[in-house]
């Protein structure tokens, strides 16, 4: 009868653990990090943020989920100490057995529901999520340990966003027009103000200052037909008037304006698209994905690549509003060619450098060392608008074609594209020398 016993105690220990395991292995999807994210986003893409307000919120989010999750895996290290202003994060209670990945989603979605306007439909998403956490079969005292860790964490780096001016900023006088023939003036067909345009004020992630990587001297302004700035103009012109169908498709897919408008009669209405931070984001995303990433590599993908953004925008935003060049749009029709009108719609902010240039070859930098220089990808992010994927044979390309997708689109001028790739690439290189997840 012992042995019996002894036997089918084994029996029921095993049971046991196999049980745990299930609502583990169930509960640790790395599936749960990319859908907050993705939530996140979509609400984003449905409230039209700017894109630098856009990538400071993806920025709050992602390093919250990194914080909570980075506790699943002890190869991994907490940005604390690394992250100006983040000097310190909540640990877990010893003793206490915890779903990390719950409470990284639970944090981020906590943080996306304070930082966005339609909180209910962050609330209602994340009511959503905690009950199929639930669902897995998880202990109620996991549940309740989780969901307390993520709120101890959200608590935190809620208190550090709150140090990093923006309020200030919001309070801040408008963008000035000014008067004279070179600098930025609204454009059509919204003629919007420009915007953010103290974003140089905000606190970095990592970067010392705004101006920490300042690109090449922006182009200097004439009239004159035999002037380097009128030649720069017309080639935007003569481009925009021969374009291919790829040079086209190209433009289109990496458009990312989330302030475009279109007209219907007297009526203007918006149509809603992802951010370009978004769009990288979306890409780390498929790249996690494909590459099986676990749910601790998916969040510190998030946290590495919306840091490196965020900063880039900080960067570029201090240079565009120092310079404030004007658009193409708009010296073309006054100097060149009344009836011309580039491809894409022009964005509201002064011209140089190229917002796509910078943030692209910065988060290229970034995905390049998380995964590795010459991993292929297929992207599908603008599937969602109707537009067919492409694939890249690496990174580095793909920001390429971003790049100077701006010029097949009308609205840079070449020494923008190229000095905003130079830009973009050393604020990377400095984010790698600046970042350390791994023991």
């Amino acid at each position: 009868m012992k042995k019996i016993y002894g036997a089918f105690a084994v029996l029921l220990l095993l049971a046991s653990c196999q049980n745990k395991s299930n609502w583990q292995k169930a509960a640790e999807n790395p599936e749960f990090i990319h859908r907050s994210i993705r939530q996140v986003t979509d609400v984003m893409v449905h409230d039209i943020y700017s894109p630098p307000v856009a990538s400071r919120i993806y920025s709050y989010v992602s390093v919250a989920a990194y914080e909570a999750a980075v506790n699943g895996n002890k190869k991994y290290i907490s940005l604390s100490g690394q992250l100006n202003g983040l000097d310190s994060v909540p640990k877990p209670t010893p003793g206490k057995q915890y779903c990390y990945t719950m409470a990284a989603s639970h944090a981020a979605l906590i943080i996306g529901k304070i930082l966005i306007m339609s909180e209910g439909r962050i609330e209602a998403y994340h009511d959503k999520m905690m009950a199929e956490f639930k669902e897995t079969g998880m202990p109620q005292e996991v549940y309740d340990n989780s969901i307390e860790y993520g709120k101890l964490i959200a608590d935190r780096i809620l208190k550090w966003a709150g140090k990093d001016n923006y309020k200030q900023t919001r309070s801040l006088a408008k963008y000035d027009v000014q008067t004279d023939d070179a600098t930025w003036k609204p454009t059509p067909p919204a003629y919007m103000k420009g915007v953010e345009p103290h974003w140089n004020d905000i606190r970095p992630f990592l970067l010392d200052s705004a101006q920490q990587f300042k690109p090449g001297k922006a182009m200097d302004f004439s009239k004159k037909p035999e002037s380097y700035f009128y030649k720069l103009a017309l080639a935007v012109r003569d481009t925009g008037l021969h374009l291919t169908e790829e040079q086209k498709t190209i433009a289109t897919f990496w458009d990312d304006n989330p302030f475009k408008v279109n007209n219907n009669g007297h009526t203007m209405f918006a149509i809603k698209k992802i951010s370009p931070g978004g769009h990288w984001i979306n890409i780390a995303a498929q790249v996690c994905r494909q590459n099986k990433a676990d749910y601790v590599k998916a969040a510190e993908t998030y946290a590495c690549m919306s840091v490196v953004i965020a900063d880039a925008f900080i960067n570029c935003w201090d240079e565009k509003y120092k310079s404030k060049v004007i658009r193409p749009e708009t010296y073309i029709n006054q100097y060149i060619d009344e009836r011309w009108a580039p491809l894409l719609q022009t964005p509201p902010f002064p011209e140089y450098t190229s917002g796509h240039s910078v943030v692209s070859n910065a988060s290229a930098v970034m995905m390049s060392k998380l995964f590795g220089a010459n991993t292929a990808f297929t992207d599908s992010t603008e599937v969602q608008f109707d537009i067919p994927a492409r694939s890249f044979k690496s990174f580095k390309a793909a920001a390429d074609e971003a790049s100077i997708s701006r010029f097949y689109g009308g609205i840079h001028y070449m020494p923008s594209i190229v000095n905003g790739v130079d830009e973009g690439r050393r604020i990377g290189e400095f984010a790698l020398t600046k970042l350390k997840t791994r023991k």
